[in-house]
């Protein structure tokens, strides 16, 4: 092996370090995504889903190419890794592969209208942060109309920076919005006893990791001990969340909804809640600026709020 220098481009991702920390994104390889499936003169829009939009089977609807709609799902989720905005709604169409219909391509064709509006957006980590574990849990009770099944939806912040997140169907049909979030707190719990072993393997010790749900009678189940008539349908396997919350490996605490950070992952929200959930930590922004010599350069500037806890935005025009 040789050193050839710092680490700038790895398998499409792309890595900017500079003074305040490391910024990676895959702006080219979104940009090429739009351009391979001929999307490169479409209207942009703010939003990967319209909150009107609910994709079914759509029997009667029109059939469409299953390859160009199976590389166009296989590249996008290849995207998720370094973009959690757009994991949901790509999640949401990867489930029609089989039988792909007019009205699927066009939810795709709306995500991708989406990345040519934000196409610089990334992950920043920045330097000097706290190594503090804290989970976001919620769901959608059963937003799935095909077999209204749920769907869970979770990230994890190492300090100010997201590390992990997920958005999945849930495997059976809940009875309530309580079991729907208990269950999604539990995969949440599991996410975090994972982290804290691999952390421990670095010598990072957690203590009582925070795992926030906006549901007060999931949390409520988590504390309480007694299994009484309105718990007994909840599958014994998910009690597990109350076992670790005794042994004190995590603490379920309560969360408004409107900052439940995990709200992203698990149904379309409007343009303004949906941004106001990318919003930038600590007021740190991101800009691209292009060199006079066409070099990249990444400026590190200071603004609004520093309430949000994480973002995946650094997406401003070129200046």
């Amino acid at each position: 092996m040789s050193m050839i220098g710092e680490l700038n481009f790895f398998l499409g991702f792309q890595i900017k370090q500079v003074k305040g920390g490391i910024f990676i994104h895959q702006e080219k390889y979104c940009r090429d995504l739009v351009k391979k499936f001929k999307m490169g003169d479409c209207k942009p829009i703010s939003t990967p889903m319209s909150t009107n939009e609910h994709l079914d089977a759509d029997v009667d609807g029109k059939p469409i190419d299953q390859s160009t709609y199976r590389s166009m799902i296989g590249s996008l989720l290849y995207l998720t890794a370094s973009r959690p905005d757009i994991m949901f709604s790509v999640c949401l169409c990867a489930r029609f592969q089989a039988a792909p219909k007019e009205s699927h391509l066009t939810a795709v064709k709306r995500i991708l209208r989406y990345l040519k509006h934000t196409p610089s957006i990334g992950l920043w980590y920045p330097e000097g942060a706290k190594l503090e574990l804290l989970g976001y849990s919620d769901s959608n009770f059963a937003g799935y109309r095909v077999d209204r099944k749920s769907t869970s939806g979770g990230c994890h912040l190492l300090g100010r920076s997201l590390v992990s997140w997920s958005s999945k169907k849930q495997n059976c049909v809940a009875l309530s919005t309580a079991e729907v979030e208990y269950i999604a707190a539990g995969a949440c719990c599991s996410q975090i006893l994972y982290m804290k072993q691999s952390l421990l393997d670095f010598g990072v010790v957690c203590g009582s990791v925070p795992l926030l749900c906006d549901n007060e009678s999931a949390a409520k189940i988590a504390k309480n001990p007694v299994q009484h008539s309105r718990t007994k349908h909840i599958d014994i396997r998910h009690h597990f969340l109350r076992d670790h919350e005794a042994k004190g490996d995590i603490t379920i605490t309560g969360v408004r909804s409107e900052e439940q950070l995990a709200d992203i992952f698990t149904k379309p929200l409007g343009e303004e809640t949906f941004c106001r959930l990318r919003k930038a930590p600590e007021g740190h922004e991101v800009r691209t600026i292009l060199s006079s010599q066409g070099g990249l350069k990444v400026k590190i500037c200071v603004s609004g709020s520093d309430n949000t806890l994480f973002d995946f935005r650094s997406s401003y025009p070129t200046l």
